[in-house]
């Protein structure tokens, strides 16, 4: 059986699975780590095995969310292998003076696919059924997402957000060292 599914299913016990599964072509990798931390907590042999004792053991649900915690720095690292690729990416096009066509016109197309949704709601909404409307009003907001994510990829995140992250990092740091054998 392919392991994103059980991975998603081990998600409803720790639910920043998910966030590491989805928007990523490293999806499987991540899926198949999950499903290690899994089968090492109940000592199984399969992923559905593994995923069947969670399931029924309350006690192997707390090991579960113990181990997956333990090891998200490293299954994060997993997750944003892609976004530094492509920031490599962008630095070298710029090195060589060269311009990225393809983001650019990315963010167009984006900017413009969302404006044509609010648009069409603006002027149209009255004679459009509660379905369209929905519809292209999840579209807008589908479109605004991906600029979203073309800002956080260009700037960074929010300060807040990057003292978060510092925060985590030294505190799952002190943790790794901390269960190191002296």
């Amino acid at each position: 059986m392919p392991l994103i599914p059980i991975a998603m299913a081990l998600a409803q016990f720790a639910p920043g699975i998910i966030k590491l599964l989805t928007g990523s072509d490293k999806a499987e990798a991540v899926a198949g780590k999950v499903v290690d931390i899994a089968r090492t907590v109940t000592g199984t042999d399969t992923p559905e095995a593994a995923l069947a004792a969670i399931q029924a053991d309350p006690n192997k649900i707390l090991e579960f969310q113990q181990a997956f915690n333990a090891q998200q720095a490293d299954i994060e690292k997993a997750y944003l292998a892609d976004v530094a690729d492509a920031r490599a990416r962008d630095v070298e096009f710029i090195r060589s003076g060269r311009h990225n066509v393809r983001a650019d016109l990315m963010i167009v197309l984006d900017a413009l696919g969302l404006l044509a949704c609010v648009a069409a709601l603006f002027f149209y909404r009255n004679e459009m059924s509660g379905e369209v409307v929905a519809l292209l009003s999840t579209i807008a907001s589908i479109f605004g997402l991906c600029l979203r994510d073309a800002h956080q990829f260009e700037f960074g995140s929010s300060r807040g957000s990057k003292e978060k992250d510092e925060v985590l990092a030294t505190s799952l740091k002190t943790s790794s060292e901390a269960r190191k054998p002296r």
